[in-house]
């Protein structure tokens, strides 16, 4: 590093990526332990607080190296030296690893220009973060063999073999070993989520909780709240079940088919899929914290307990996917749960996209220690009234008084060449939908939208 880039850093002053140190002492270890767990950055040893060329000795290289071998596991930063005005100045670079660094039996992070020691919960969200501390995978304590549902082993068995045509023969035992259900015979987090009797007991926040609003915003007032329990496997199945029961089918004409179709207000892929993302992915470790599913009129809203992991964000999600939980995820693809992992979010996208009610792009949100995701509905008010009941004809005289306001019985006859009781027909059958309003009579009827 030359004098001018030296002058160029002090000339910044201390932040997130800059400490100024005058002496090397043992608590400089805290300095590069922060910088690794949380931000590539450097130490200019030699410099006071206020950016003060003071000079440092060259026996403290050899300190720096040895303070940063004591911390566990051991770091090791680039050691650089400059020479001002015959002043020796040390610069130490510190690079952030995937690791989780302790200095003292401390973890600490960079915030700013100080550094802050993390409690116990912080440091499992750190390691789950980067994935170096999977829930899943740990052991549950106080679960035995005794809390595994027998019937749910044996509902997996026979899944397994009606997807893949190939028996499992080995026992309960040596199954829930080779998926990651038992560690050192006992059995882990991941093995009670996704066969428990009772997965509630041992971890809190297994639940789902789904609230249907009858308008667009959240009110004291709502349709009906549900809570599920169960095993994952349940938990997904159950919550499916109850969306798809609760959304609005429209029976509509799409262009360029002749027979009408039914239409989920949602894609039914996205609406199963997003609750697999929030089952597998979500947080278990954050006591407290459930799913919840908010259902309005004109959108569902999945929140899952924990943030983006490290590396995922809004901008990213489609491109790069990471899970908290690999067990279960692996688990659950191995019975088509997830049909394709790592690619969940992109055909959830691609699903939207394809719908033929065209709604808008679903929405990939972080908010507070959640992840907010927001699938939209179609206008229903509209497909409901005009596309319901309406055949091909009756689209187009509806159609029709859009663009000219009002028509009179002749501008149907003429449209499609048919006798005038048989527009009166079409108009009557309007009329008694609500859609088309007379008004007059005689020779002076004349008929416009009724809405």
């Amino acid at each position: 590093m030359t004098k001018e880039q030296l002058n160029n850093l002090i000339a910044q002053a201390e932040g997130q990526t800059l400490e100024f140190k005058l002496k090397v002492t043992p608590e400089t270890g805290r300095d590069i332990c922060a910088f690794a767990n949380t931000n590539t950055g450097m130490l200019i040893v030699g410099i006071s607080d206020g950016g003060e060329i003071i000079g440092s000795s060259v026996k403290w290289e050899e300190q720096i190296a040895s303070i940063a071998n004591s911390c566990d596991p051991a770091i090791y930063p680039v050691i650089d030296t400059v020479k001002i005005d015959d002043r020796l100045i040390l610069i130490v670079k510190i690079e952030k690893t995937e690791k989780i660094h302790g200095f003292k039996g401390k973890v600490f992070i960079r915030v700013g220009s100080t550094n802050r020691a993390l409690s116990i919960n912080e440091i499992i969200d750190l390691g789950q973060k980067i994935g170096r501390i999977q829930f899943d995978s740990e052991i549950c304590s106080q679960a035995t063999l005794k809390d595994i549902n027998r019937e749910k082993t044996s509902w997996f068995r026979s899944t397994h073999k009606f997807l893949t045509g190939k028996e499992i023969l080995i026992t309960d035992t040596d199954l829930l070993k080779n998926l990651g259900g038992l560690k050192e015979d006992k059995v882990t987090n991941g093995g009670i989520l996704l066969f428990g009797q009772n997965p509630e007991k041992f971890i809190l926040p297994n639940q789902i909780t789904i609230v249907r609003y009858p308008g667009r915003d959240i009110s004291d007032r709502y349709l009906d709240i549900k809570d599920f329990y169960g095993n994952l496997f349940d938990l997904i199945d159950l919550a499916d079940e109850y969306i798809r029961t609760h959304i609005q089918i429209v029976s509509t004409l799409i262009p360029g088919r002749i027979a009408r179709e039914e239409i989920p207000q949602y894609p039914f892929f996205a609406i199963r899929e997003l609750v697999v993302n929030a089952v597998a992915h979500r947080d278990y470790s954050l006591t407290g914290g459930r799913i919840i599913i908010k259902m309005f009129k004109d959108r569902i809203e999945f929140y899952s307990p924990g943030g983006f992991p490290d590396g995922v964000t809004e901008e990213n999600i489609m491109e790069r996917q990471y899970s908290r939980n690999p067990m279960v995820v692996r688990i659950l693809n191995s019975i088509k749960y997830i049909e394709a992992i790592g690619d969940g979010v992109r055909r959830v996208v691609d699903s939207v996209k394809k719908h033929p009610l065209k709604p808008r792009l679903p929405l990939f949100r972080e908010v507070g220690r959640s992840v907010k995701v927001t699938l939209f509905s179609a206008d229903m008010d509209e497909l409901s009234t005009l596309d319901l009941e309406l055949d091909e004809k009756e689209h187009r005289i509806v159609q029709s008084l859009r663009e000219k306001g009002r028509i009179v019985s002749s501008d149907v006859t003429g449209m499609f060449d048919v006798s005038r009781d048989t527009a009166n027909r079409y108009l009557n059958h309007l009329i008694s939908l609500g859609i088309v309003k007379r008004e007059g009579i005689g020779r002076g009827v004349r008929y416009r939208l009724g809405q």
